[in-house]
């Protein structure tokens, strides 16, 4: 069941990061400027980072193994919509609509592994679900990347539809039947908002997420622009980027239980930050890709990382926490973008690392005061995991 869960998660990454590998052919094709282009990522970011809390009440009460099918069905079939667009503005609310998915299938793919899995393999659990975003990095973007210079835009968009419907088919056949973690209600809501190191645990998130985007969503045209990257060069920038990534998340997996996740999310934002730090000695490609492996090592497993600390905060909130921290991803991508797109538009492409570096320096400035809340107030979540296990029984 865990591989099938990687796999939708792949289909997911991919699909989200299809919008940043294809930006120069994008841009290109409807004439459009690269931050106009971006509205594809910002925009979609938006969507899921308003519908991940939302739609987590909403789809309580549905078995999960039909719940996931459907959404990657719903993710594939959209995203080939989205390759017949002749037009920019069919073609971002084609992708508004794509993306709903990812606010369904990634939190609740992470809710059923913690749900399924015994107390102490928990944290692996969901983080071996998550290596599926990795492999998004590793061979998804780099596909994308590929696909788009060769193929056109329209191609890599078509992979995404290709690998969405048969990872559904896949999660239809090793799901379990009528999977259903505890319900997620509005009482557990105000649980959860009452619960300052799950809050600040999901400030985090954002926070890392907006550092990364501000120069990880204009990856392409930074490349192509500053060192003259070809198709091929990108792509094999990608997969270094990924491979390294998949790395990261795979050790992750492993200590994470033995790390602890707090230690493992603080570990792996430095690591980030470390790369943003050392971005202007990035002259050449080859330099580029030696500063671009800290990054690579915490960009995945840091997410992953922040997962399993949330759900070990409060297991019986997991649903409700994992949906805000998706929810939080995305406002961060969203925020990272458009203020990476407003650098870019004021001619300071070369200044978008300092920015996210701000921001990542903050992320782990909020996350050590997280851990301390936490530390604190460790009786405060086994007694919240109980009230709540009540009022949803």
């Amino acid at each position: 069941m865990l591989w099938a869960l990687l796999a939708g998660n792949f289909a997911i990454g991919t699909g989200v990061m299809v919008a940043s590998a294809t930006l120069n052919e994008v841009s290109a094709f409807f004439h459009v400027p690269v931050p106009v282009a971006g509205y594809l990522i910002s925009v979609a970011a938006l969507v899921v980072c308003l519908g991940a809390p939302t739609l987590a009440a909403a789809v309580a009460p549905f078995d999960r193994r039909k719940l996931l099918v459907a959404s990657m069905v719903w993710y594939g079939l959209l995203h080939a919509a989205c390759a017949f667009a002749s037009d920019f503005n069919v073609l971002l609310a084609l992708r508004v609509l794509a993306v709903i998915p990812a606010a369904v299938f990634t939190p609740q793919a992470a809710a059923c592994a913690g749900h399924l899995m015994p107390a102490e393999h928990r944290g692996r659990a969901i983080t071996f679900v998550f290596v599926g975003w990795s492999l998004a990095s590793v061979l998804g973007m780099p596909l994308n990347a590929w696909l788009s210079g060769m193929l056109g835009w329209q191609g890599a968009y078509g992979l995404v539809a290709v690998l969405s419907l048969a990872s559904a088919a896949w999660v239809w056949q090793a799901m379990p039947h009528d999977v259903r973690p505890p319900r997620f209600s509005l009482a557990s809501w105000g649980t959860a908002f009452r619960m300052p190191a799950l809050m600040l645990c999901v400030a985090v998130t954002l926070l890392c997420a907006a550092g990364q985007f501000v120069v990880f969503a204009y990856f392409a045209p930074i490349f192509r622009n500053s060192l003259g990257a070809s198709v091929h060069e990108l792509s094999a920038l990608f997969m270094f980027f990924g491979a390294f990534g998949l790395l990261g998340n795979v050790l992750m997996s492993r200590y994470i239980d033995r790390l602890g996740a707090p230690r493992g999310v603080m570990i792996t934002i430095g690591a980030i930050a470390l790369s943003m730090l050392a971005w202007p000695l990035a002259s050449t490609l080859v330099l580029a890709a030696v500063v671009l492996v800290p990054w690579a090592l915490g960009c995945f497993s840091a997410n992953s990382a922040q997962q399993a600390r949330l759900v070990s905060l409060a297991p019986a909130l997991a649903g409700g926490s994992v949906a805000l921290n998706t929810s939080a991803m995305y406002a961060g991508q969203a925020i990272g973008t458009a203020v990476g797109g407003w650098m870019i538009s004021h001619q300071a492409m070369q200044s978008l690392h300092l920015a996210g570096l701000v921001l990542l320096v903050a992320a782990m400035a909020v996350s050590a005061w997280a851990a301390r809340v936490a530390s604190r107030g460790a009786a405060q979540a086994p007694a919240a995991t109980g009230v709540v296990a009540n009022r949803s029984a």
